[in-house]
């Protein structure tokens, strides 16, 4: 007992020496080997030993620092961009445990493209030549040219990453505050440490003992076993018990020594934990202060650079994927490094179209296409069709030749302030189908999704306008236009419309005020569908069954319409066919949410083969586009552009006449770009504004605050009849949950009596037809092949005369 005793009195610091020491041996270890095999081929040239030049980087192990900024270590990497440029040739510098990267050795004086903070990073090798350094959700994907030099980059990298951790170790803040710590605090951080290594070396002194003491006890025991005579035994036995009572004895005192390291640790971890957090905080804020710094001076250069090249007047950059301009990969794109994730959407511009002098756009060049030439006087169009650029775009004006006749509401009841806890509602939810969940009112708005899908008609003076146009490609662009307007509703619609019982329907009878009236029907429930039939006595008919397939994917809702949109004009015949883009909802779990529009759009007259492309661009915290951008290019039957769409889905959408079409600069994977020379932009549309206290009624637009209002004689089976939505729009939310579940209840009662009524007919070897639409019917479209529900008539029979003896009780 006095040795366990003297033992563990007799600690030091020697283990906490051991421990600090090793650190900087971590440089020398072996290299593992090959990984999975390295990326695409390098990208540039690659001199041997190009990687050391600089600053003394040419030696095998970098010196030990001598001083302030002497353990710099300079040389040539190639870094991993993206799966389309592979390696780029970079130049580093490692300087004070921070790793930095330029394009060139220039680039030092003024932008940076990247720094990764050593002592948090982890550094990995994966083959003979490959580094991987991540940090912070941060991963560099570098190679040298030679095993040899990737070995001098990683000895240095080791020891800066020691250094860089035992500087932190020194310089930590216990208080986690902003302030510097204080020279009581620096005591009182190496009296702690020194507290943790005497406890870390009575540790040791105690396993030794216990390993001491615990082999003797083995020894004892098994003489034990082979003892014969019966004298001997009690002996053996006495010696046995007495190295027991020792062994527990230490064993006692190993447990108390632990019980004491790791009060003293808890005692103080609070305090490391703040400080860390603090720090941490900072370096991520001082990195994306850096980061945008250095983007925004990366666009000015280019701004600077590309300035003299281009005309006085205004010029416009845009893309699009698909159509006759195929896109191409821009020279300047690799400047910004955070393409290595979103490198599809930092692509350059498949073409520029710059505006040209209506009085000098017939110059010739040899570098003309003359694929799209045309005359300024041709673009006279403000004077029938299309607006003037400096067009306001007030629904006053837009619809002064066609005034309401009867009053309309102008607001709803506010929604109520009810908190809710999403995560406990949407945590069984991923991955599962979101028609087949069932959801309180609390993720709604007061509208069904059948009266959500009459909502696109919100600009249906596009197409009354489109009517006029005497060519086809003109009558496209006002297409196009309405078809990107039926998205200015959802910037800021983040809740959910209620999903519509089978044989709902929505009508809207607008024909004497705006020309038109509008039919929707829900003709399926799994997968749940909705077939819309609109007639308007301007010219114009539209059509379409719609399938929303919708994923919850944990951080964001994934929602995608399935169907095609049908609409022909009557006088002309044209008829145009286009589909819905995906519509995406972020921050489901933590934080505000918001909304999003992309992917591509192709818009076919069946009748001439013209074609509009528009691409909706998805939104990148790094792009330099503006947010919501939508592109597109109007070509006719032979391919040869006639018009540049471009604007915002949420916002107005321009079209720009093209006189003359050019091929630009080749790119580095030996694509063309296309410049295209227009006239000055007409602004097709723009959105009307939103009412007054739009953010207390659901962000609702004048149109929306009046799909619900109530009306006489409409069907029994309208949506504005639906008791649940009806409580949830006069904000008795808890009624309106009771009434929702109850009718979902009737419609499952439904489903399973029409069940039971197939296998009945099946063993009877009857054929049993299923449910059938009220208002519609199921036919095969001529122009896309897809089976799909058009209007069969009868409905506003029925209406004028009361006669709805078709429609079942679902309400």
């Amino acid at each position: 007992m006095g040795k366990a005793a003297a033992g563990l009195c007799s600690g030091s610091t020697r283990g906490l020496v051991s421990i600090l020491s090793a650190v900087p041996c971590l440089a020398c270890k072996n290299p593992p080997g090959p990984g999975r095999p390295a990326g695409p081929a390098m990208s540039g040239g690659s001199e041997p030993g190009q990687a050391g030049r600089g600053g003394g980087a040419g030696l095998g192990v970098p010196p030990a620092p001598a001083g302030p900024g002497s353990d710099t270590y300079k040389g040539w990497l190639f870094k991993w961009t993206n799966y389309l440029k592979g390696y780029q040739r970079r130049w580093f510098v490692l300087s004070n445990g921070l790793l930095s990267y330029y394009r060139t050795q220039a680039e030092m004086a003024h932008t940076c493209r990247g720094t990764i903070n050593l002592s948090t990073a982890h550094i990995d090798t994966e083959d003979s030549c490959n580094i991987v350094l991540s940090s912070g959700g941060r991963t560099y994907h570098l190679k040298a040219s030679s095993e040899v030099e990737r070995q001098r980059w990683v000895t240095a990298l080791e020891l800066a990453k020691a250094k860089a951790i035992r500087m932190r170790n020194n310089q930590s803040d216990d208080s986690g505050d902003e302030e510097p710590a204080s020279q009581s605090d620096k005591s009182e951080l190496h009296s702690t440490l020194k507290s943790l290594a005497s406890k870390l070396e009575d540790l040791s002194t105690c396993n030794d003992l216990i390993a001491k003491h615990g082999a003797a006890l083995q020894r004892s025991l098994s003489e034990l076993e082979n003892l014969k005579l019966p004298a001997e035994s009690g002996e053996k036995i006495k010696a046995v018990n007495e190295r027991a009572t020792l062994f527990r004895i230490t064993s006692n005192a190993m447990i108390n020594a632990c019980r004491d390291f790791l009060e003293l640790a808890e005692s103080h971890s609070r305090k490391w934990q703040r400080a860390l957090q603090y720090e941490r905080e900072q370096r991520i804020r001082l990195e994306e202060t850096i980061e945008q710094l250095a983007k925004q001076h990366n666009s000015l250069e280019r701004a600077c650079r590309g300035a003299p090249g281009l005309s006085s007047s205004a010029t416009a950059v845009s893309s699009t994927s698909k159509g006759s301009v195929q896109p191409a990969k821009g020279e300047a794109s690799d400047e910004d490094e955070e393409t290595e994730y979103f490198d599809a959407m930092e692509d350059a511009p498949a073409f520029i179209t710059v505006t040209a002098d209506p009085k000098h756009h017939r110059r010739s060049g040899s570098n003309l296409s003359g694929a799209s030439e045309g005359h300024p006087e041709d673009w006279n169009l403000e004077d029938n069709v299309f607006e003037s650029a400096n067009q306001t775009g007030d629904k006053e004006s837009m619809c002064k030749d066609v005034l309401p006749k009867k009053r309309r509401r102008t607001r709803i009841p506010d929604k109520p302030n009810y908190s809710l806890n999403l995560w406990s509602i949407m945590k069984n939810c991923i991955g599962k189908e979101l028609s087949k969940i069932p959801m309180p009112v609390n993720f709604n708005e007061p509208l069904s999704m059948l009266q959500r899908l009459t909502e696109d008609l919100e600009y249906h003076e596009l197409l009354d306008k489109a009517v006029k146009c005497e060519s086809s490609t003109e009558q496209m662009c006002f297409v196009a236009a309405f078809s990107v307007s039926s998205y200015s509703t959802t910037v800021h619609r983040t809740a959910k419309p209620f999903n519509p019982l089978l044989g709902e329907t929505y009508e809207l009878d607008r024909l004497d005020e705006l020309g038109f009236r509008s039919l929707c029907e829900q003709v399926s429930h799994h997968p749940p569908a909705a077939a819309h039939h609109v007639y308007s006595k301007q010219g114009w008919t539209l059509w379409q069954e719609i399938t929303i397939a919708s994923k919850f994917r944990g951080k964001y809702l994934s929602i995608m319409p399935l169907g095609a949109i049908h609409l022909e004009f009557h006088s002309s015949g044209n008829h145009y066919v286009w589909r819905k883009v995906t519509s995406t909802v972020h921050n489901i779990i933590v934080g505000k949410l918001w909304i999003d529009q992309s992917g591509d759009i192709e818009i076919v007259n069946h009748k001439s083969k013209d074609k509009c492309q528009l691409k909706f661009t998805p939104y990148s915290y790094f792009s330099r586009d503006i947010p919501r951008k939508v592109t597109g290019v109007v070509t006719d039957a032979d391919g040869k552009a006639h018009y540049v769409m471009s604007g915002t889905w949420d916002e107005n959408m321009e079209c720009s006449k093209i006189v003359q079409s050019s091929h630009g600069s080749t790119s580095s994977e030996g694509k063309q770009k296309t410049v295209y020379q227009t006239l000055a932009p007409k602004v097709l549309w723009k959105k009307y504004p939103l009412p007054e206290n739009a953010e207390n009624m659901y962000f609702f637009s004048d149109l929306a605050l009046t799909l619900n209002e109530p009306e006489e004689r409409v069907a029994p089976t309208d949506s504005r009849l639906r008791p649940d939505q009806r409580l949830m729009e006069n904000g008795k939310w808890d009624e309106a949950n009771v009434e929702k579940q109850r009718l979902e209840e009737k419609q499952r009662a439904v489903r399973r009596r029409r069940e039971a009524e197939a296998v009945e007919a099946l063993e009877e070897g009857k054929d049993y037809e299923g449910y059938i639409p009220l208002w519609f019917e199921r036919k095969v479209d001529p122009l896309t092949g897809e089976l799909i529900c058009v209007y069969k008539g009868g409905y506003w029979e029925a209406k004028e005369k009361q006669d709805w003896d078709l429609c079942p009780d679902i309400f």
